[in-house]
């Protein structure tokens, strides 16, 4: 969506980019020029440039390398049940300031005591006020595998998320060219994470398949409007193929939302606004996990 008139590019010219295919000039003071997904992209590109030029990618490797040993995730999220994936806050484009969370680790501690089968935990910090520093403080508490949740778009994000003790990464079709999309799959398997492969639409999902993902998760926010539509996964899970674990992102308010997600087919549900903004996240992430378990999570959804 473009603005009145004619752009306008700031001295120097349009930034160029590339998000899920297409070369686009962008100006990021231009509210009209971008989506939601390309800015934060363009904001996480140059975040990552100035960590690479503060760790080299030999050092981080071997940080990497001294890390703990990759939890089991696809162990996590199967079994005769739906998972719950309980994740770490602060913010969100969408919310704007969701919880301070001053102590990452506290939170996940509660999540897991709550029965929680994975943490994720946002490490992107424009918009969603998350470091990596949150990741390895969460690592260091839980026993459970830790999704980091972010924008990647190079390998050396992997192997941050590996030196801070990761055990799956969220990779988004949108925000990646088939090539690199498949490049960054095979990456993460080769060095212990599992990719959690996001898609919003059927066009999205085929990319995925195609490039091998083995987790698949529907966002049911479309990160180029903000825009939420929890009809989206029960539209694309009969889709997935079987043995490919689905994952239902967004739009989980409590149970009622889970046992909605589980009878469309879902494997898990990743859960992050509504127990952040909760008064006892523990306790909510108990009453999620309880219904999860629940014989009636499974009727009807395939399983």
């Amino acid at each position: 969506m473009k603005g009145p008139g004619t752009t306008r590019w700031p001295s120097g010219g349009p930034q160029t980019d590339t998000i899920a295919g297409q070369d686009r000039a962008v100006d990021r003071r231009d509210p009209y020029a971008v989506s939601v997904l390309e800015d934060i992209i363009l904001g996480v590109r140059e975040d990552l440039e100035d960590r690479q030029k503060i760790v080299p990618l030999d050092e981080l490797k071997e940080r990497a390398a001294r890390a703990p040993q990759p939890r089991d995730a696809y162990a996590a999220l199967g079994g005769d049940r739906v998972s719950v994936i309980a994740e770490v806050k602060r913010s969100s484009p969408s919310k704007g300031a969701l919880a301070a969370i001053a102590d990452p680790a506290a939170l996940a501690a509660d999540y897991e005591a709550g029965g929680a089968h994975v943490i994720s935990v946002l490490t992107e910090r424009r918009r969603f006020a998350g470091t990596l520093s949150d990741l390895a403080a969460v690592r260091a508490v839980v026993d459970v595998p830790i999704l980091r949740k972010d924008f990647i778009v190079t390998s050396y994000q992997l192997w941050e998320a590996r030196a801070h003790g990761a055990d799956l990464a969220l990779l988004i079709v949108a925000a990646l060219e088939q090539p690199a999309l498949v490049s960054l799959i095979e990456r993460a398997e080769s060095i212990g994470l599992a990719p959690l492969v996001e898609v919003h639409t059927e066009e999205e999902l085929d990319r995925a398949v195609d490039a091998g993902a083995k987790i698949i998760g529907v966002n049911a926010r479309n990160l180029k409007t903000l825009e939420v539509d929890r009809d989206v996964f029960a539209k694309l899970a009969p889709k997935i193929p079987e043995g490919v674990i689905k994952i239902a992102e967004s739009g989980v308010r409590g149970p009622h939302d889970l046992l909605a997600y589980a009878r469309a087919g879902a494997d898990a549900v990743l859960v992050g606004e509504s127990l952040v903004t909760g008064r006892d996240p523990r306790a909510a992430v108990n009453d999620l996990v309880t219904a999860g378990a629940h014989p009636a999570s499974r009727q009807d959804s395939g399983h």
